[in-house]
């Protein structure tokens, strides 16, 4: 995968629109308001509040520069298709560095922790692919979620751990760190509680937690599990926000909504995680469709002012 990728970086960047960009040298959005003063978490986009507009990566990357995001949070096949395409992952990573865009971290999807050793072996080595794709674009952290053993209830949590000290030796290798993600619906790894006993488990020091506001209500968690959580252990939290209706129980990824539009107590949870020790990362995660029909930079810009909105009231 390597070679492939070194060889398709010797191509000649093609993506015009990223080549023109690269020879701007105003000054960024996103390097001027990175951490505003007095603000103690900074922001980033991550690509699924944008993926129903169908962007290229080069694209998510100027709308998340020119709304005034300090980072971007991408899914690894994104950066997948785009080095398949011929693109070049080093000038990629340059245009970041231009427009003071940090990859704070990744969207993937390898089955890593599942119980089937010929499945688990298949997932250990795309999370390893996909740590060196973030690696190469600077990026020092990836998701690692329940994805594969989503459907399997009661699987052995301490076998979960072992295997997730498995793939943070192998990003500590490779110089990116996996975080260990829960999903709300799903029937492992759906809840604070576990996600905090796999990871200490796992004794390993790069060991830290992805946790989500929506995905914290919707696997039945209480939020105040959070002030047991040491927030250095925490560097990105998904923000976003959920309605009252439907029930807990039957709402799903879209219908997340900008964080301060729904029900969610986000000023407690952001003071909870702070007071905890929290000063790292809130990135914008939605999947909401009607965005997805509105204009990308639009709803970029909407949702960094209404998180920056709701971290103003949560520190009042």
């Amino acid at each position: 995968m390597t070679e492939l990728l070194n060889r398709r970086e010797m191509i000649a960047f093609s993506t015009a629109g990223v080549a023109a960009a690269a020879a701007a040298t105003s000054p960024s959005p996103a390097a001027e308001t990175a951490r505003g003063p007095g603000e103690p978490f900074s922001y980033c986009l991550n690509s699924g509040t944008i993926r129903g507009q169908k962007l290229s990566l080069a694209e998510e990357i100027e709308v998340a520069a020119e709304a005034g995001y300090s980072g971007l949070e991408p899914w690894t096949r994104s950066i997948q298709q785009y080095a398949d395409e011929g693109g070049s992952l080093t000038d990629l990573k340059k245009r970041l560095d231009e427009l003071g865009l940090t990859l704070e971290s990744a969207i993937g999807f390898a089955a890593w922790a599942v119980d089937d050793d010929a499945r688990r072996a298949e997932g250990v080595e795309q999370m390893k692919r996909e740590m060196d794709l973030v690696a190469r674009l600077g990026g020092r952290r990836i998701a690692a979620p329940p994805a594969g053993c989503n459907r399997t209830p009661g699987m052995d949590l301490f076998k979960i751990a072992e295997r997730y000290r498995a793939i943070l030796d192998a990003g500590r290798q490779i110089g990116v760190v996996p975080q260990l993600e829960i999903w709300g619906s799903s029937l492992t790894l759906s809840r604070i509680g576990e996600a905090v006993l796999v990871a200490s488990e796992a004794g390993h020091p790069d060991a830290c937690l992805l946790l989500d506001a929506y995905h914290i209500y919707r696997g039945g968690s209480s939020f105040e599990g959070l002030r047991l959580i040491n927030g250095a252990a925490m560097h990105v939290f998904h923000i976003n926000d959920y309605p009252a209706e439907p029930p807990r129980e039957e709402l799903t990824d879209a219908h997340r909504v900008f964080p301060g539009d729904g029900v969610a107590p986000l000023p407690h949870i952001l003071r909870t995680m702070h007071a905890a020790g929290f000063r790292g990362v809130l990135s914008l995660e939605l999947f909401n469709r009607e965005y997805w029909e509105q204009d990308a930079l639009a709803v970029a810009r909407t949702g960094l002012e209404k998180t920056r909105a709701v971290v103003q009231k949560a520190m009042a």
